[in-house]
């Protein structure tokens, strides 16, 4: 039986250690500020900024939401981001996607200042991730890593599976996990045998969005299983791409949806704010 990985109770660990940080900032009289960009009325992405909004005021970071209308143009969330860049009593800024349809993702993104971009988001830190050198890290990703460190799983030459290559998701993850001196394989639509590829790895994250697709067959035994993705079932309930119940039985340490790699995203991007403010601060 898997051991259960129990992201709750690590993002509140790492909350306490955010917040232990904003308050040793604020004894220097600086104050962590993100701000959040929100344009359109999607009902997800407002729950997500609800969370955030929650979590920073648990760590003691000043948050602020700008709500803009789904009629906003592209010239005008330009020009909003370019307000929160210029502003220095905000240290950190994060575009909450999906945009509208209307709105070019990539170039608003591009546009944030790469000093406050906590989402790690930005060309400059995908390029520090990229070559192994000091950047922000996207807060999915590194929260896994987390996972992964705390659960006392050993990375140093395991074999590594990610499935799904997003750049938010799948990418970095493997970046990390090579940087962690994995050999990584990266699964996506087009990969052949996956069932075959992902039974030799010691270590699978996946995010696909596919619910329960990864089942027991197609894991090793005592094998390391993050489940990076969230499905609302036809009745309502949430489960992650993994088979969580059979692959129970046959993984070494399992993460569950919810529970799982969810609270520890929020926990990283708290920690990025704070490093944003201590970067300010420096």
């Amino acid at each position: 039986m898997a051991q259960l990985i129990d992201g709750k109770a690590i993002a509140a660990e790492v909350r306490a250690l955010a917040a232990q940080r904003a308050a040793a900032l604020k004894e220097k009289g600086v104050e962590p500020a993100l701000a959040v960009i929100l344009v359109g009325e999607d009902p997800a992405s407002k729950v997500y900024v609800r969370n955030k909004a929650r979590a920073c005021r648990e760590c003691g970071i000043r948050s602020e939401v700008i709500r803009l209308p789904e009629t906003t143009t592209q010239a005008e969330l330009m020009a909003e981001i370019e307000r929160v860049n210029n502003d220095d009593a905000i240290h950190g800024l994060l575009i909450q996607l999906p945009l509208p349809r209307h709105l070019n993702e990539e170039e608003a993104l591009a546009a944030v200042d790469w000093k406050k971009d906590v989402d790690g988001f930005h060309r400059m830190n995908a390029g520090a991730l990229l070559n192994g050198t000091p950047g922000v890290l996207p807060c999915t990703p590194a929260g896994c890593m987390e996972l992964l460190s705390r659960a006392g799983v050993r990375l140093d030459g395991a074999e590594a599976a990610v499935v799904g290559r997003s750049n938010i998701v799948g990418k970095p993850m493997a970046l990390l996990l090579l940087r962690a001196n994995c050999t990584v394989t990266m699964c996506h639509s087009h990969t052949k045998n996956l069932a075959e590829v992902l039974r030799r790895a010691d270590v699978i994250v996946s995010a696909i969005g596919k619910p329960r697709f990864i089942t027991a067959d197609m894991v090793k035994e005592g094998a390391a299983v993050i489940d990076v993705g969230i499905n609302r079932l036809p009745d309502g309930t949430l489960c992650g791409d993994v088979d969580f119940d059979a692959v129970s039985e046959k993984a070494g340490w399992i993460t569950p949806v919810p529970g799982g790699v969810g609270p520890m995203t929020i926990a990283m991007l708290m920690m990025n704010a704070v490093a944003a403010a201590e970067n300010h601060a420096r």
